[in-house]
């Protein structure tokens, strides 16, 4: 997954610069961003606080991990299963 250029406060920050009354349009050309990925970014983090967006990164990384794991242990029983003939 491609890494955003911007960190969960600077989303967090332009969220709530849209919040207080700047138009979407105007606050997509200050930060150089399109309105697609603007909206995208606010239907994610919309009525987040900094805590809850980092807790979510640390939850969406710790779900990676676990599902890599998940796939290891699934792929070493099809090993295991073929080498005992057993289908």
């Amino acid at each position: 997954m491609r890494k955003s250029r911007f960190t969960e406060a600077q989303i967090i920050g332009m969220i709530k610069e849209q919040e207080a009354g700047l138009p979407s349009s105007e606050l997509c050309r200050k930060h150089g961003l399109s309105p697609a990925t603007f909206y995208k970014l606010k239907a994610k983090y919309g009525g987040m606080d900094l805590s809850d967006a980092k807790r979510l990164k640390q939850l969406e990384d710790e779900n990676a991990k676990l599902k890599r794991l998940l796939a290891d242990a699934m792929l070493d029983n099809v090993v295991l299963k073929d080498l005992l003939g057993k289908p």
